[in-house]
């Protein structure tokens, strides 16, 4: 069975492995089934049933045609089982070997072929929605375009395989095209859609200096970009590695089931050979040789898992145990690390505070254009926040940087400075310009102060901004039941409260070292609680280790992410996490009622054809129809997470007051300014 294989069995291994009893793949040699081979052999069936129906005195003819439609559909069942016993197995796929052999036995040519037919057409079927199901995550493989437009030294275009590209390669994307590598943009703009990698729907613009990655679309715009990582060193060749690994493992069940399939094919036919020793009915035997075949059992598991998989790696989850997947489903406590996962990581505006008859765009355009040339961290939140207002910036002049300190530059012919109060008093500011601020230092923030032509015109307040997300990611964790949330960070003390005040959560531990994190894990582990960690993944991997479940966040373009954790998202996006409890919990529960379909379904089965009430051929059809409920019940999981495929978040109620919050009101002040 082809869906099995998915998850439980290498597909360059030749390690024998239990099967079905249908002459369905598991991995081992077998005689391939075609579907047109499959119609002809039912026809020349079919056409015995017409001609015994019509023509009473042709049961020779009916019979010839019916026995050449069952060679033809019973041979790759036959020869799939004698490949197993020429191996030493005994397995599933030699009960319906033996059912067809004996129907053949009868001189009941076209019951054989009948049989033969409903378990091959439920091979087809099942090995078509196995490979549906698993066309959705390869989509993410697939994507990756054969060719790329390589930029030679004389500026020339040539047109290479995607596979020859090396890292320092630079390469022409147009609108519409897939990006061939890793890689960073050296000249244009563009939109990308990069919902392959991170999960994310809507469009990022990319320009200069950003990085694009293998697989995500161009929207607009003609770009060179310069290749840092090609083939299979790529984000999407490390997502295609991690897909493919979680295929190979195996949830417990699974390997339970597999360790008992040896003893269940010799009680089948102890069962068969007591209904014959009872009855003297081959038929009653056949159907129970049919009937027993446990498919919509062994479907059961990888079935679920393969549609959780493919609905994960949908939204950017990359699981790389289905273990783990599981596993989830028990989590009771969290603990998210602050900087870069319940923050941004990043310096933003969240306070501009301007001096005297100084209005919010001017003290705005003059800090952004003094800064226009700085490669600080704040000088990009000076120019991100210029950009989102709509503020035109100034050509600066005589531009001089001092590290640590500040910038000099003369914009619109006045003399700027830009940094810390130090600085601007080393540079003649006499007046006390630090009065008014009424902001603390040690509760996060960082203020530089503007000078035009000696005298101070305001101030700026930047911090690492809270997510917008995280307050309703960790109001939905404490909804679905987890018990305990708690946040560590090796930040000071003020600013941990800060933030855990922002997003509501009541546990938070600030000036943490590594190894403090760990012991905070360790110690909520002896409490009895199944933690899972939540962390960037590059300092954090001590604790993501130590986690029962550890968790890596903006995977994308870090190997270092993708490799510390257990499960890495692909984007930044908090949501991702209660969905991934809610999806572990309905997997699991998909997992149970197939299992109790499919026991239900055995035992069901195997009562009625002792009884004589179930002859082969509806033991065959029944058999594809419970493979099939189970296959339906577990696709239904494909489809979980689609509210957050477009998701925009919702309202949130306001943090507790603090001197200023989100970089959005230092736009919000500058609006009536601008209009």
């Amino acid at each position: 069975m082809q869906v099995t294989s998915l998850l439980s069995q290498d597909e360059t291994s030749h390690q024998p492995h239990e099967g079905c009893a249908c002459g369905h793949d598991h991995g081992h040699d077998h005689a391939p089934v075609r579907l047109w081979q499959t119609l002809i052999g039912i026809v020349f069936v079919a056409n015995g049933y017409l001609v015994d129906w019509l023509l009473t005195q042709a049961h020779t003819v009916a019979s010839a045609s019916a026995f050449i439609g069952a060679i033809i559909l019973g041979y790759p069942i036959v020869w799939t089982g004698i490949q197993d016993i020429r191996r030493g197995i005994l397995g599933m796929n030699e009960l319906v070997s033996i059912a067809v052999l004996a129907a053949f036995a009868s001189a009941d040519y076209k019951t054989a072929g009948v049989v033969a037919f409903f378990m091959l057409m439920g091979e087809i079927i099942e090995s078509r929605t196995a490979e549906g199901a698993r066309t959705s995550i390869e989509s993410l493989i697939k994507l990756t375009p054969t060719k790329a437009r390589r930029i030679k030294a004389d500026k020339s275009e040539e047109e290479v395989a995607a596979s020859q590209l090396a890292i320092g390669d630079v390469v022409r994307i147009r609108p519409g095209d897939n990006v061939p590598a890793d890689g960073v943009i050296v000249t244009g703009q563009g939109s990308f859609n990069q919902a392959t990698i991170t999960g994310e729907s809507l469009p990022v613009d990319k320009k200069p200096g950003d990085e694009v990655f293998a697989g995500t679309q161009n929207l607009t715009g003609v770009l060179e970009v310069k290749v840092s990582r090609a083939g299979t060193d790529t984000t999407l060749g490390r997502v295609r590695e991690l897909i493919l690994a979680a295929e190979k493992t195996k949830l417990p069940i699974m390997k339970i089931v597999d360790q008992y399939m040896g003893f269940y094919t010799p009680l089948v036919l102890v069962i068969g050979a007591l209904v014959w020793a009872f009855t003297q009915d081959l038929n009653r035997v056949i159907a129970v040789l049919v009937v027993s075949c446990p498919c919509a059992f062994i479907l059961a598991t990888p079935t679920a898992m393969v549609a959780a998989l493919s609905a994960a790696a949908r939204l950017g989850i990359l699981i790389k145990n289905v273990a783990d997947l599981e596993l989830a489903a028990r989590i009771n406590a969290f603990v998210f690390d602050k900087t870069g996962t319940i923050t941004t990581g990043e310096l933003a505006v969240s306070r501009l505070a301007p001096l005297g008859e100084t209005a919010p765009a001017e003290l705005l355009r003059l800090a952004a254009s003094a800064e226009k040339y700085s490669n600080h961290p704040t000088a990009k939140a000076l120019a991100n926040l210029a950009q989102e207002a709509g503020v035109p910036l100034a050509e600066p002049k005589d531009f001089a940087e001092t590290a640590g300190r500040g910038v000099k530059a003369q914009v619109d012919g006045v003399t700027v400075l830009v940094g810390r109060a130090q600085w601007l008093r080393d540079n003649g500011v006499k007046e006390d310009f630090t009065k008014s601020v009424d902001l603390n230092e040690t509760e996060g923030w960082s203020l530089i102060f503007v000078a035009k032509n000696g005298h101070c015109v305001g101030w700026v307040g930047l911090q690492d901004q809270t997510r917008k997300e995280a307050r309703e990611a960790l109001a939905e964790l404490k909804v679905s039941g987890v018990r305990r949330i708690a946040m560590v960070s090796g930040d000071r003390q003020p600013v941990a409260t800060r933030v855990a005040g922002e997003i509501g959560c009541e546990e938070f531990v600030g000036e943490c070292l590594p190894q403090n994190k760990v012991e905070f894990v360790r110690a909520m582990k002896a409490k009895g609680y199944r933690v899972a960690v939540v962390g960037d993944g590059v300092n954090d991997a001590p604790a993501l280790a130590a986690g029962d479940l550890g968790i890596a966040m903006g995977a994308a373009g870090s190997e270092v992410a993708i490799h510390s954790a257990t499960i890495a998202l692909m984007n930044n996006d908090l949501l991702r996490l209660p969905f991934l409890i809610k999806l572990s919990r309905s997997t699991r529960t998909v997992i149970n009622q197939n299992f109790l379909f499919g026991l239900l379904f055995i035992v069901g089965g195997l009562a009625a054809a002792s009884s004589g009430y179930l002859n082969p051929i509806v033991a065959a059809l029944l058999h594809n129809v419970g493979s099939l409920i189970v296959i339906f019940n577990s696709a239904r999981l494909v489809r979980k997470g689609e509210e957050l495929e477009h998701y925009q978040p919702a309202p949130t109620p306001p943090p507790p007051p603090s001197p200023g919050s989100q970089r959005h009101e230092a736009a919000a002040q500058l609006a009536p300014k601008l209009a």
